[in-house]
Parts: structure tokens; C-alpha cells; sequence
């Protein structure tokens, strides 16, 4: 949930250094620092923002040609400068950065104190560093001395490390954590993200769980635990690095939403060919043979991810009259889910690199499970390890709040779900022909509402004040009210509830009152009825109310305060157009109550730990 970026060359380090660490700041942070070499390690860090840092390299920068720097989102131990990275050792000849938990960190640094180490942060990080000390002072080598510590860690890593004894390396080596090694000319970079180093190279090597890459500036040479060779191909980045920027928006976020017409066109046309009755998934088989033996499917994911899985879980079986579990990655490790061959389990992740879900990954796949990746990054950790993949060409989402990627795991539940119906026999190629037809309409239909983005600033400012929000819905409209919810929450931190609708009088129903808002969602035709029936209970008791509707509908207004029409659709595909002023709404609130809305407190890009 961190950055990493190292650099080793012919350059200054610490700018690229701190481009990098900028180039990460998506991820979300709360400190930062540098450890760059020259005639010994310069270290040099600070809480908060990396403005804070570079105040400090004022007067302290380092004009060395070697280094490592990190952006820490804080696990163990406060935001402070003592607790950020780099860590160094009391003789100031070994530093190192971590991303990751290092579980059995207490009782490491138990053994470490009783050697008689000193700690001076609250940080697991220390451990590691520590114990890379105590291997370095027994052998007298780095790449053993990381070696021999990461054979005693539990949990996840990655780490860059640097010594003042050899400045013409750095050993970086990952667990559970993604790590990538950028290739040079006369220079080379670790980063833990692409952004950090796309300046400098687009040629780079994806480093897999306990490899250990030892990089100088003249070359790279990856080893597993053996210390063996590994032969690597190198892995070029195709994607701009100005998709990458925010192009004259205010906010990336802002840019995200505004690109989905497009990421919706290129995750669904690409796999829908003109003029033939068929869903291409890439390699994925999902034929009436491999189906035949399916007896259950899991759909796991965690956050926005899941509640796109909670909408897959809805299509596949009123269509293909399939059992579907969706859960919650952090949820189903623990409770010895029923997997078998007989298993088909799909997890949805946008960097591919989501800590629990990559185990959950690995869990289905030692139980014999067929597994299919939905991944928004090419070349991560669970692209690589699924049996198949479904790739979302989202590109890359720089926002801490997810809204393009989710909308193009919402397409790849689109087609998964018709695929296997099809493959199934459970829909009519007339059916099919008007379910690709409705795939065609969905960018330009998602283009006609983000034409209503003043109008839904509009009741963004009407409702700012407003200290509890509710979301109801039924069938879809529910999962797409929970992600309403979320993205409320996330960046505009005002408490946020999504119900089923007809749960509210189980309960919730005594939480409204005068000055609540409900935002009601209405696009499931069938269930119109009954969710009205329910936002009249609301309504009665004192709260505003602002619904999400299908165009022509205009018995909602009758009841609602306010109303954002979307444009009619085929049953299946109303949750990617609801959400859409979802994102808006809760854009325009976070920005009018000044919040950072690309990157709220607290809250990381890519959730590499538990």
C-alpha cells in the first residue's frame, strides 16, 4: 500500500527519486523519504505530503548516484518521521524500504533485542532492516545477508536495499508484494509501480514471489533462494505515460470519470465481432464442455471490485441458472469455503496485486479450482497466476477512488454472464442479438449522462450539508447502491448506508430523520413498484429524497425531490449507467466540502496487505 522507487546510474538520484515517489502518490501515503548514496547514506524524511520531504532536501539533498525512497501508508506505528522510510541502521551502513507486514515481527525483534539491537520506531520495518543487519554482520555480503532475513519473515514484502560498503548495488526482492525492476542504459530502477520509472524506460522485469534481483547500473541479474539464475523476458509497457496525467482536468478522478465512455468500448466491442452470433473472452474457455461439470461459482473480490462481483452474481444466475457465492476476499479465506475441480471461481482485482485476493487466488487453485483473473494490470501477480484471463482495458486509474475500473469490471461481468448463458443454451440468439446491440449503445449512452454533470453538481451543492446519506435498491439497483455508498464515503467522508430497500423496516428505517437524504435507485422495471412503496415510508418521516431513474419514468417524480434520468437499457446493463451519477455526486460533494478527492485520507491504491 506503499511506494517503492530505487535508482542506481550516471544521475542525480534524488530527483528521480522523488519524481517517482510522485508518480506514486496515488497509492496513498502519509510520509516519506530518501536514502541516496554519496561518500555514505544521506537520509533524509518527513511526515505528510512529499512537499515536506523536498522542503527538507533543501538543505539537506544528496548529489549521489544511488538510491531508495518511499511513500508509507502507516500499518504499525503513527504517521511520524521517525516511523517513515527509509530505515537505517544504528552505524548508518544498511538502509532499506518495505511495503508489506512482516507478521511475526514481535518475536523477530524479541531475538534482535536480546542480541542487542536498540529499536527506535514502532515499525515492523525496523525488524527487517534489523535482521538484515544481524545476517550482513555474520556473512559480510547483502545479497546473503537479505537472503538468510527474508527465509525468517511471515507475511508479505518488498523490499529495496542499499549498503554503504557496496554502493554499486541494490538487492530488491518481493513476497506478496508486486516489485518491478526498470532496465536502462547505464541505469536501472525498482519501483513497485510502472508509473514511478515510465519517464526513464518502458522495459521491464516482473519480479516473482522470493526472487531477489541484484541491480547495478551496468545490468540486473534475478535470483531465486538458491541463488540461481533466472532467465526473465522483459516485459514492455505499451500504455502512454499521458494516460497517466490529468490531461486539463481538475482532478484525476474527474478525468476517470469522464474516460468511461471509452473504457467501456474498449473492454466490450473488442470481444463482441461485427456481424457474428459470439462473446470472444480472449483465451478463456468457457464452452457447454467446461461448463458441464461447473456445480457452484465464486465471485471474489474486495471493495468496488466486489460490489462488481455482486452484480455478476445476480446476472449468471437468472440467466444461466447457475449457484453464485460473491464474497468478500477478506471473508472467504477464513471460513473454509467448499472448492473443489468442480469450482469456478472469478476474482476481480484492478491492480492485481490485491493482497487478499491473491490468496484467496491461490487458495481456489490448490483446491483444484478453474480460476479465472479479472484485472485491470497486465503482467500482476494474479494475471500471472490464474488459470485464465480476462483482461479490462481501463488503463491506468490514478485515483485512490475507484470509477473507470469499476465500470470495466462491470462490462466483464456483462460478458462472462452472457457467455456462459449462451455457451448454456439459456438464452435465444434473437436474445443475444438485442444484448449486443444494448453492449454497442452503453458508451454513448454513459456519454449522454456525463452531459448532466452541472446538473448533478447542482444537487451535490443542494445536498453538501447533509450528514447522513442512504442508498436503497433492490436486486441490481442494491449492489449498485452499495458502490454508491462506498464512493460517498471514500472521498467525501460523510456516513454513508446502502440497504436493501425492503430491509429498511427490519431496522434502519429508525435512523431517518428530518435532514437525511435517501438516494433512491430505480432502474430494475419489475421492482419499481415495491421500491417506491419504500421510499414513501422514508419520505414520511422528514427525508429528502434524490432517485436515479430510467428515462420516461416520470412517475418517480411523485414522490422524489429530485430525479437523474439515465437512458433506457436492457435490464442486464442498468447498473454501469446508474452508477455513473453515483461518481458524480459524490465527486462534486468531496470538492465542495474541500476535500483531496484523489487522494482521501487514510485510504490506499492498491491494498497489498491484509
Amino acid at each position: 500500500m506503499c511506494g517503492i522507487v530505487g535508482y542506481i546510474g550516471q544521475q542525480e538520484a534524488t530527483p528521480i527519486l522523488i519524481e517517482g515517489l510522485r508518480s506514486l502518490e496515488y497509492r496513498g501515503y502519509d510520509s516519506a523519504g530518501v536514502a541516496v548514496f554519496k561518500d555514505g547514506l544521506n537520509l533524509v524524511k518527513a511526515k505528510g505530503r512529499l512537499a515536506n520531504l523536498e522542503e527538507k532536501l533543501v538543505d539537506n539533498a544528496s548529489t549521489g548516484l544511488m538510491g531508495i525512497g518511499h511513500t508509507r501508508w502507516a500499518t504499525h506505528g503513527e504517521p511520524s518521521d521517525v516511523n517513515s522510510h527509509p530505515h537505517m541502521n544504528e552505524s548508518n551502513t544498511i538502509a532499506l524500504v518495505h511495503n508489506g507486514i512482516i507478521e511475526n515481527y514481535l518475536s523477530l525483534k524479541d531475538e534482535l533485542e536480546f542480541e542487542g539491537y536498540t529499536f527506535l520506531s514502532e515499525t515492523d520495518t525496523e525488524v527487517g532492516l534489523m535482521l538484515v543487519d544481524y545476517y550482513y554482520n555474520q556473512v559480510g555480503n547483502l545479497l546473503d545477508a537479505v537472503i538468510m532475513a527474508t527465509d525468517r519473515i511471515e507475511g508479505s514484502y518488498a523490499l529495496a536495499v542499499v549498503c554503504k560498503d557496496d554502493p554499486t548495488q541494490i538487492i530488491a526482492t518481493r513476497k506478496d508484494s508486486p516489485l518491478i525492476i526498470g532496465l536502462g542504459n547505464g541505469e536501472n530502477f525498482v519501483a513497485s509501480d510502472i508509473p514511478a520509472i515510465l519517464k526513464y524506460t518502458r522495459d521491464i522485469y516482473l519480479l516473482e514471489d522470493a526472487e531477489i534481483a541484484v541491480v547495478t547500473k551496468d545490468g540486473v541479474t534475478i535470483l531465486n533462494e538458491k541463488k540461481e539464475v533466472i532467465n526473465r523476458d522483459i516485459f514492455k509497457v505499451t500504455w502512454d505515460i499521458a494516460a497517466a496525467e490529468k490531461g486539463g482536468y481538475e482532478h484525476f478522478m474527474l478525468k476517470e470519470i469522464f474516460e468511461q465512455p471509452k473504457v467501456i468500448k474498449d473492454t466490450l466491442i473488442p470481444r463482441l465481432p461485427l456481424n457474428q452470433d459470439v462473446i470472444e473472452l480472449d483465451q478463456i474457455k468457457l464452452s457447454k464442455k467446461e461448463l458441464a461439470n461447473i456445480n457452484k461459482i465464486y465471485i471474489i473480490a474486495c471493495g468496488t471490485a466486489f460490489y462488481s462481483g455482486f452484480v455478476g452474481k445476480y446476472l449468471i444466475e437468472r440467466i444461466s441458472r447457475i449457484p453464485v457465492v460473491a464474497e468478500t476476499a477478506s471473508e472467504f479465506r477464513y471460513r473454509e469455503p467448499i472448492i473443489d475441480k468442480n469450482t469456478l471461481l472469478i476474482v476481480v482485482s484492478q491492480s492485481g496485486e490485491t493482497a487478499d485476493t491473491v490468496a484467496a487466488l491461490r487458495m481456489g487453485k490448490k483446491a483444484g479450482a478453474h480460476v479465472i483473473g479479472v484485472v485491470n494490470v497486465v503482467g500482476s501477480t494474479i494475471a500471472r497466476e490464474a488459470t485464465e484471463v480476462l483482461y479490462t482495458w481501463a488503463g491506468p486509474e490514478i485515483a485512490v477512488a475507484s470509477t473507470k475500473a469499476y465500470s470495466a469490471q462491470l462490462c466483464a461481468m456483462y460478458l462472462i454472464s452472457t457467455k456462459i448463458a449462451m455457451e448454456l443454451g439459456e438464452i435465444t440468439d434473437e436474445e443475444f442479438s438485442e444484448i449486443k446491440e444494448e453492449l454497442y449503445s452503453l458508451p454513448s449512452k454513459v456519454e449522454s449522462i456525463l452531459q448532466q454533470a452541472d446538473y448533478i453538481k447542482s444537487l451535490a451543492n443542494k445536498y453538501i450539508n447533509m450528514k447522513n446519506v442512504f442508498y436503497i435498491g433492490r436486486g441490481m439497483d442494491f449492489a449498485v447502491a452499495m458502490e454508491g455508498a462506498l464512493k460517498i464515503k471514500e472521498i467525501a467522508y460523510l456516513h454513508a448506508e446502502p440497504y436493501a430497500a425492503g430491509e429498511l423496516k427490519h431496522g434502519p428505517i429508525a435512523l431517518i430523520e428530518k435532514g437525511s437524504l435517501l438516494v433512491g435507485l430505480v432502474a430494475q422495471e419489475e421492482l419499481f413498484d415495491k421500491t417506491v412503496s419504500n421510499i414513501k415510508e422514508v419520505k414520511s418521516r422528514g427525508a429528502s429524497i434524490l432517485a436515479i431513474a430510467l428515462e420516461g419514468n416520470t412517475e418517480i417524480e411523485k414522490v422524489a425531490d429530485d430525479v437523474i434520468y439515465v437512458p433506457s437499457t436492457h435490464w442486464m446493463f442498468t447498473s454501469v449507467l446508474e452508477n455513473i451519477p453515483q461518481q458524480l455526486f459524490a465527486y462534486y460533494i468531496a470538492c465542495g466540502l474541500g476535500h483531496d478527492v484523489d487522494k482521501p485520507r487514510n485510504l490506499a491504491k492498491s491494498v497489498t496487505v491484509e
